[in-house]
């Protein structure tokens, strides 16, 4: 298995996260710079990354190649066994992708030092309006860390880089970040370039 990813991109990171989660073993290609190897180019059609290779399993969403590679490595699991929870795991990955990815993909295709102030303050009023979901369980909407929060800790790993600080009222935000930042998975999961955001 390979897995193409960019060091610094957020699909990118959550899939590593996954992978470090589960122990899978992989070969990861960085891809630096805006130009991709021309072998990535042949076998992904949108010519983006993460693109996983699986023998002649060619996957290239981050949302899909995460499912993949829990169904594929089924311990320890990261989505709940039961239609009706499984279904709500995967409404908040929407919501999270398409409330808060799309504002920080701003970041990345900029190439800003921070995000401009009409994304920052959206996304900072989505992040605290969810406060209470990050205060109810151990982790967000579940006891059990899952495929939600790796993709909500990428995101909140780069509020620093984005020029966003949470107020005093996220407190319970900041306990979940601690809780997942700590975890080994999560530190396995960095790259250097993501490494110095928050230094």
């Amino acid at each position: 298995m390979t897995l193409y990813s960019r060091p610094t991109c957020i699909h990118s990171h959550r899939t590593r996260l996954v992978l470090a989660e589960k122990n899978i073993n992989i070969d990861i290609a960085n891809v630096a710079g805006p130009d991709l190897p021309e072998d990535l180019m042949d076998l992904n059609p949108y010519h983006t990354v993460p693109t996983l290779v699986d023998r002649d399993l060619v996957l290239y969403d981050s949302r899909v190649i995460i499912e993949y590679l829990d169904e594929r490595f089924p311990h320890p699991p990261l989505m709940p066994v039961d239609p009706v929870t499984r279904a709500q795991f995967r409404l908040a990955q929407f919501r999270i992708e398409n409330d808060w990815y799309r504002l920080a993909e701003q970041y990345e295709i900029d190439g800003e030092r921070k995000l401009a102030s009409k994304p920052r303050k959206m996304l900072t009023e989505s992040i605290l309006a969810s406060v209470d979901l990050f205060e109810a369980k151990q982790y967000f909407l579940s006891d059990e860390f899952s495929l939600v929060d790796c993709s909500i800790a990428p995101i909140l790993w780069r509020l620093p880089a984005y020029g966003i600080e949470l107020r005093s009222q996220a407190e319970p935000i900041e306990r979940y970040m601690k809780r997942v930042f700590s975890r080994r998975s999560f530190q396995e999961s960095l790259t250097e370039l993501e490494q110095e955001m928050r230094l």
